[in-house]
């Protein structure tokens, strides 16, 4: 897949050298690419010029990621993408957690970074692409409408990440069949292999949103040995 024309990139990391190349990658396969090196700067470019995508790196002088992430998730639904260090696990459930579509773990190859960058930009995409046909779904006192992109339980509206909601589209509909995690990843992110504590997350913010009892789930089923399911 290649970019449409004229989506933007937000690179947002304190390594020059690192930036220039991965700006590199993405240029050649199609971006623009715009850049900020902390991350008080990258906070207000991406809320001045609303790129199609961030990608942010967790640890910024100014703000760190986490924040940044934070705050742009309480203004606009750009999907970002973070770069991770190894071993700050914590940090990066953490960044799930607050609404980051996806992550790569430093060193990383420019090339998956771009697929990566991509598949977000792909999936997002799609969420706007529904035929008239299936505009609404309805189960578990919940109502999706597809169409813009919207999710309410018992009549309110509730709000939910882009990967938050194309999960729970996926259970709904599919109610009642069992899926390993890993089917998860492959089926909601695209991801043919990945950290499966991905999903243990979503799957646990869904449940905190949509469930009546987040510690008691009634729809959001745990399939021991298994995975999940969805229970109308």
């Amino acid at each position: 897949m290649e970019a449409a024309a004229g989506q933007r990139v937000l690179v947002v990391d304190d390594d020059p050298a690192l930036s220039e190349v991965v700006g590199r990658y993405l240029r050649r396969d199609g971006f623009d690419v715009d850049y900020a090196a902390d991350g008080t700067a990258g906070l207000a470019r991406a809320l001045d010029t609303l790129p199609d995508l961030v990608v942010l790196d967790l640890m910024l002088p100014g703000l760190d990621g986490l924040e940044v992430c934070r705050r742009l998730r309480a203004v606009a639904p750009i999907p970002v993408v973070m770069l991770t260090a190894l071993g700050e696990e914590d940090d990066r459930i953490a960044g799930l957690e607050i609404g980051a579509d996806d992550y790569v773990t430093k060193p990383f190859s420019p090339r998956e970074l771009s697929a990566r960058v991509k598949a977000v930009l792909r999936r997002a995409a799609a969420g706007n692409v529904v035929s008239s046909a299936a505009q609404l779904l309805t189960g578990a006192g919940c109502e999706i409408d597809l169409v813009a992109h919207q999710v309410r339980r018992d009549g309110e509206l509730v709000s939910l990440t882009t990967k938050e909601f194309d999960l729970l589209v996926h259970f709904m509909t599919n109610p009642g069949r069992a899926y390993r995690r890993e089917e998860l990843l492959e089926s909601v992110w695209g991801w043919s292999f990945g950290d499966t504590s991905t999903v243990t997350v979503h799957i646990r913010r869904l449940r905190e949103k949509v469930e009546p009892d987040p510690s008691s789930p009634r729809h959001l089923l745990t399939v021991r040995g298994v995975g999940y399911r969805f229970q109308p």
